[in-house]
């Protein structure tokens, strides 16, 4: 009889991991998409702004000051 509640459990275990695979399968095909549409949107402000909307150091080169001191 423990060996055919052992089969059992084993079943529904693994019918309980198929179905949490399609849940994160699902998940990350969401994810994708939405990731898409946000790179999407990201070019279409780009070319609108000139490129000007979001990283604004892209082209831009740091100053760096060098301090001594007097002694």
């Amino acid at each position: 009889m423990g060996a055919v509640l052992s089969c059992i459990q084993s079943i529904f275990r693994t019918i309980g991991n198929v179905i949490m695979t399609i849940v994160h399968a699902i998940g990350a095909v969401c994810t994708a998409i939405i990731n898409g549409i946000v790179a999407l949107f990201d070019i279409i402000i780009s070319c609108l702004t000139c490129g000007k909307a979001g990283s604004r150091r892209r082209g831009m080169k740091t100053r760096t000051t060098h301090h001594t001191s007097r002694v």
